[in-house]
């Protein structure tokens, strides 16, 4: 593998991050808040999938 000196890396470095296309605030905003959008409704799912689960085993377990 070819090495290449610190100078250089850096130089190509700064180059390749020119590329980068940062997002705006206002995309930025908008994919926070369907992030936390999409954790609440993960986390509801889950949360009523766990009580049909404890409900379900509660009553399997209590008969007789």
């Amino acid at each position: 593998m070819a090495r290449t000196n610190p100078f250089t890396f850096l130089q190509q470095v700064r180059s390749e991050v020119k590329k980068v296309v940062w997002p705006t605030r206002n995309e930025t905003l908008v994919s926070t808040i369907m992030v936390l959008i999409m954790v609440l409704l993960a986390s509801l799912f889950f949360m009523l999938a766990d009580q049909l689960i404890s409900w379900m085993v509660q009553s399997l377990l209590s008969i007789r």
